[in-house]
């Protein structure tokens, strides 16, 4: 039973941060039609960012100047790429997002090299327990500040003149322009959120139990991407509740992995796409996403 406790408590703490990158694509793809990409290559910018800069002006500054190098490389490329290519097919946009990837990808796999950085937390490698569950400071504080940017977040979706024009923008962009919605405005702004939200998953992500700053922090956000489709590619709700499934099967996948050896080694490394594929399966469009349905 501790064991499980456990696992349940770790999986809703990395399902947390899952949330956090799965909002980024949705709110992305909600303002702009784009299935971006990009998001590994942000979520390690951020990552490398706060680390580089700690040694020289300390944690807390670093933690800003972080999130705002990765809202700023967002905003660059929505301004710079898509805004240029605004009204092109979505699979082109789609690609043209693998290749940004790639290169931001590739120039911090080299000034990474074999380095390992770390990311001088403030609340260190310790661990909280209640009775025989223990889960680790950093990754406990990761789910209240997961928690709180997410409920901000749908309060700012819902209240907001930002949220407002994103939630019309999304429902029919035609419409929303001729009321006056600036939907490049809306997009840029969906950019930057989504960049400050990797980068806050970032920071929680290079902590304990992770080592530090790698390039293997890249595949993080390649595992948040089934729990965006999850959920549906179109629904902040279903961003939150993919996250939480693919962080607690991903744990618990990892902590029984003696007992599905059968499904072979490594298996917990894969169970984000083995479950998406499932969920698919039966509901294509994901757990909430919008129906699409042709008259013929």
């Amino acid at each position: 039973m501790t064991q499980f406790l456990s696992l349940l408590f770790n999986g809703i703490s990395l399902g947390a941060l899952y949330a956090l990158i799965a909002l980024g694509f949705v709110i992305i793809f909600k303002s702009s039609e784009v299935v971006s990409f990009t998001h590994g290559s942000l979520l390690l910018l951020g990552a490398y960012s706060i680390a580089r800069l700690s040694d020289t002006i300390g944690f807390l500054p670093a933690v800003i100047f972080g999130l705002a190098i990765t809202a700023a490389a967002a905003l660059i490329v929505e301004r710079l790429i898509i805004n240029r290519l605004r009204g092109a097919p979505v699979i082109s946009l789609a690609i043209v997002t693998i290749g940004v990837d790639i290169i931001i990808l590739t120039e911090l796999t080299r000034r990474l090299g074999s380095d390992i950085l770390n990311v001088p937390h403030p609340w260190g490698g310790g661990s909280f327990r209640i009775g025989d569950v223990g889960i680790s400071q950093n990754r406990l504080i990761a789910t209240i500040v997961a928690g709180t940017l997410i409920a901000a977040f749908f309060v700012a979706f819902k209240y907001s003149s930002w949220g407002v024009a994103m939630r019309a923008s999304a429902e029919d962009g035609e419409t929303a322009a001729l009321m006056g919605i600036r939907q490049g405005r809306v997009s840029a702004v969906s950019w930057v959120v989504a960049g400050v939200l990797a980068g806050v998953a970032a920071l929680f992500l290079v902590g304990t139990p992770t080592p530090g700053v790698s390039p293997s922090a890249y595949a993080v956000a390649l595992r948040a991407f089934p729990a965006a489709i999850l959920g549906g590619l179109d629904s902040t709700g279903g961003a939150l509740v993919g996250g939480l499934l693919i962080g607690l099967a991903e744990s618990f996948a990892a902590g029984y992995q003696e007992q599905i050896l059968f499904l072979g080694r490594g298996f917990g490394e894969v169970v984000p796409y083995v479950v998406m594929i499932a969920v698919l399966l039966v509901r294509p469009s994901g757990l909430f996403g919008t129906k699409e349905l042709t008259r013929v």
